[in-house]
Order: C-alpha cells, then sequence, then structure tokens
C-alpha cells in the first residue's frame, strides 16, 4: 500500500534531491509539491521545484506556490550556500508543467480535509505547514505525520552557532508545528551532518545512464564547495533525502521519541532547538528524533532509486 505524502520545499540542491528520491519511489504517492521561500525567495523556489519535478518526467505532480515570508519576521535566504538561482550548478531548462493558480497554503487544507492518512514532508521552513495547522486546525486529524528536516542538538547550528536555516528562518511556524499535538519526526543536522557525498558516492551519481543521475552529480559538485570550505569534511550533507529516505527505509536511522522544543524569543539562540535527548525533564514527548544514519546505506538507495528515472 502507497503512503500518501505531500511535499513541502524550498530548492535547494539537497531539496531536488529529495525531491527525486519521492518521484522516483512507487511506495509513495506524492499528492502535490508545495514550495515556500525559504533558501531562495519563492519565485526561484516554485520555478526550481518545477524543473525537478520535469527532470524526473512527472508531470502529473501539480506544484504549488505557498508564503513568500515567514509569519512574522523578514526572509532570511540562502544564496551563499545555494548560488543565485538556488539550484546552481547544472543548467535545467525552463519548466512546460505549469505553476497551480491556488495557494499552496489552501491546497494543504483542502487535501487534508477530504484525504486522511496523509504525511507532510517539510524540507524548509515551516510556514507553509504552520499557516495551514493554524488556519484550518481540523485537518489535524488527517495528518498521519509530519516528516521534516530542521534542528541541531549535538551538531549546533549551520546559520548561526546555535540554530539550523530551516528552523531559523521560520522559528515561530517550528513552535506552532511542535506544539499542534501531530505526530513529529525531526531529521536534524546531527542525523544529516553523517549523510556525506565523497567522492566515490558523487563518482556513483554521475556514473548513471541517465539524465537525473549526472544532474545529481553537478547538483552536488556545486553544494558541497561550501560544506567542504566551512566543515573540511569530504563532502556536503544531503540533509533533504533524509526525509524521503526516512519513509521509505527507516531502518536505515536510529531515532528516540522525546521533547523538543523551540526558541522564539532570544536574539542570542533564535530558531535554536533543546533537544531533551537523555529525558531529564518531565516535559512529554513532542518528537521523533533521528540522531543517526546508516549513510553507505543511505547512499545506495538514492542511486538505486535515482537511476530508475
Amino acid at each position: 500500500m502507497t503512503r500518501k505524502i505531500i511535499i513541502d520545499t524550498d530548492p535547494g540542491q539537497d531539496d531536488a534531491v529529495a525531491i527525486l528520491l519521492a518521484l522516483a519511489s512507487p511506495e509513495l504517492e506524492v499528492l502535490g509539491i508545495t514550495a515556500v521561500a525559504g533558501n531562495v525567495p519563492l519565485a526561484l523556489t516554485e520555478l526550481n521545484t518545477r524543473k525537478i519535478v520535469e527532470l524526473a518526467g512527472r508531470p502529473d505532480i501539480p506544484v504549488f506556490a505557498g508564503c513568500d515570508a515567514p509569519l512574522d519576521r523578514p526572509l532570511v535566504t540562502a544564496e551563499h550556500v545555494h548560488g543565485r538561482t538556488g539550484l546552481d550548478g547544472p543548467t535545467l531548462p525552463e519548466p512546460q508543467i505549469p505553476l497551480q493558480d491556488k495557494h499552496g497554503v489552501d491546497f494543504i487544507i483542502d487535501t487534508l480535509r477530504g484525504t486522511k492518512e496523509v504525511t507532510l514532508c517539510p524540507l524548509g521552513p515551516l510556514t507553509n505547514i504552520a499557516a495551514a495547522l493554524t488556519q484550518a486546525p481540523e485537518i489535524k486529524d488527517n495528518i498521519r505525520e509530519i516528516v521534516l528536516m530542521g534542528g541541531g542538538f549535538f551538531e549546533g547550528g549551520n546559520i548561526t552557532p546555535a540554530a539550523e536555516f530551516n528552523i531559523y528562518v521560520d522559528p515561530t511556524a517550528a513552535d506552532i508545528v511542535l506544539r499542534s499535538g501531530v505526530p513529529v519526526t525531526m531529521l536534524p543536522l546531527d542525523c544529516t551532518h553523517q549523510a556525506l557525498t565523497t567522492a566515490p558516492r558523487v563518482a556513483a551519481f554521475r556514473a548513471l545512464p541517465n539524465r537525473a543521475g549526472p544532474v545529481v552529480a553537478e547538483l552536488t559538485d556545486f553544494f558541497e564547495r561550501y560544506d567542504k570550505e566551512k566543515y573540511g569534511s569530504d563532502g556536503a550533507p544531503l540533509h533533504d533525502p533524509c526525509v524521503i529516505a526516512y519513509l521509505l527505509r527507516p531502518d536505515l536511522f536510529h531515532s528516540r521519541l522525546i521533547n523538543v522544543e523551540v526558541e522564539t524569543i532570544s536574539k542570542l539562540t533564535l530558531g535554536a532547538i533543546v533537544a531533551d535527548w537523555w529525558r531529564v525533564t518531565d516535559r512529554p514527548a513532542n518528537v521523533n528524533y533521528v540522531k543517526d544514519v546508516d549513510a553507505d546505506g543511505f547512499f545506495e538507495l538514492l542511486v538505486e532509486r535515482i537511476g530508475t528515472l
């Protein structure tokens, strides 16, 4: 039986790989993809989403533009990581797939009002998801789970010393989602920093005899330059594909049900999460917090599936 999902995204090279993985996996029924402002402004994230859907050969997947700014603060973007377009690296054609007229938040609400057991997969700031939960709280009953990429506790932050980018861009939205009562699985930096695009792993994508594989190699060629310089690592972490891989192969990951809260006030630690991994408080558990991944198994899955596109 397939798992119904909605992907919410701000592509971003790693978002692109996550979308390709989802669209290459018959276990998942992608009901639609909503774009949000994040890595780059909304006009680029929705364009990039359509480019990737077209690369996957899936013109049947509807793409919607959602919120163009966080709920209550100015937008922070990450062109310094992803490049001016958000998908710097390969040259992808202008997409023929149209942008849907409906707002992305309305699509989420309308879909959840009519469909049960839907998993939401946010790969960027949580603005669209929080807006949907705020505008139509009754949709919670039809959400099977929210599986998101965001946060970092043991690894610290990647946009400030304390905060991971997705949570930092819209901490209010993250707080709303974590307090919603919906089951949440979080793939934080603690996990995703283990999934590095080493040279042999990128070479495996490049060797695939299809269009998508070499494009993924070009995306990672550009993306990893920033992390190699910043961290001195052998490659870049493919953050967002961990969300989709978790749905497909949860056995590749190690997690624990704990309490996670978001800092929404402090100037010093805005957007930081506090993950009670050792359960030293009596705060109720609200997040399935994923701390580790079998990186070799993760990349084997990616290469296998993207090779089918």
